[in-house]
């Protein structure tokens, strides 16, 4: 198996899921520069792990910070199933029942409209209203999320990929939601996978994958990896817990 590192002279910040976390990841954008200035790295990347959205209270204000790190830093962030779930929604009134069983009620309520399952009985509206909501430049910044990132001997993306099967060819469906047929598979895939998607109370290492979502919305932890030429070691931002738990 290959190592997790990143090439010479680069430091890699992979951060997991965030769901709506947006006091999470300001805290996270922190703990990286001070992470940054201490390493000494030549070059340094950035990126979100997908799902930046719904669950938990601040979708729009996540995209905000997103936005802003991209600006200032580069930041990639890559497109999870809930990203996809709102881009649907925006071009598909038909798909807002599913965003709102898996979180989109949050995500909207944080764009300033108000939202229940009921409203499944009536999207056509619902869409309208987040069609008029939404700034065009989230909207512009969710369309443009790629599925993946490769660097070296790391491939970063948001759920896995489905094994034997070359990164060139590989549905987005299963780049953006695989979870069983992936975690079983122990082959060496040609490069290590940094995914999310998968929640856990503690970040998985396995010798072809790294799973980093610990569930922020709900936990209050948000992790990002840090790969040097070195290995890798763990970066956590705390903050409180959720008082519910939102569907998985």
């Amino acid at each position: 198996m290959l190592p997790a590192r990143a090439p010479d002279g680069t430091c890699i910040y992979a951060i997991g899921d965030v769901h709506g976390r947006s006091d999470l990841l300001e805290a996270m954008f922190g703990l990286i520069d001070a992470h940054r200035a201490r390493s000494g790295a030549e070059k340094t990347i950035e990126v979100l792990l997908g799902d930046l959205i719904d669950r938990g209270p601040d979708s729009r204000g996540v995209i905000d910070l997103a936005m802003a790190r991209r600006a200032s830093h580069g930041l990639i962030a890559l497109r999870g199933n809930h990203d996809q779930y709102m881009l649907d929604a925006l071009s598909d009134a038909g798909s807002i029942a599913r965003w709102l069983d898996w979180g989109g009620i949050e995500a909207l309520g944080s764009y300033g409209i108000e939202a229940s399952r009921r409203d499944c009985e009536a999207p056509q509206a619902l869409a309208t209203a987040l069609r008029a909501a939404l700034p065009p430049a989230h909207a512009a910044f969710l369309a443009g999320m790629p599925l993946t990132h490769r660097c070296g001997d790391l491939l970063f993306v948001h759920a896995g990929i489905r094994p034997g099967i070359p990164l060139a060819q590989q549905a987005p469906r299963d780049l953006m939601t695989i979870r069983e047929l992936f975690h079983g598979d122990e082959r060496d895939h040609g490069f290590v996978v940094v995914h999310g998607h998968t929640p856990g109370a503690v970040p998985v290492v396995r010798p072809n994958r790294i799973g980093l979502d610990t569930k922020a919305y709900e936990s209050g932890v948000l992790t990002c990896a840090a790969f040097t030429s070195g290995g890798f070691d763990f970066i956590t931002a705390t903050g409180p817990a959720a008082s519910w738990t939102a569907p998985h």
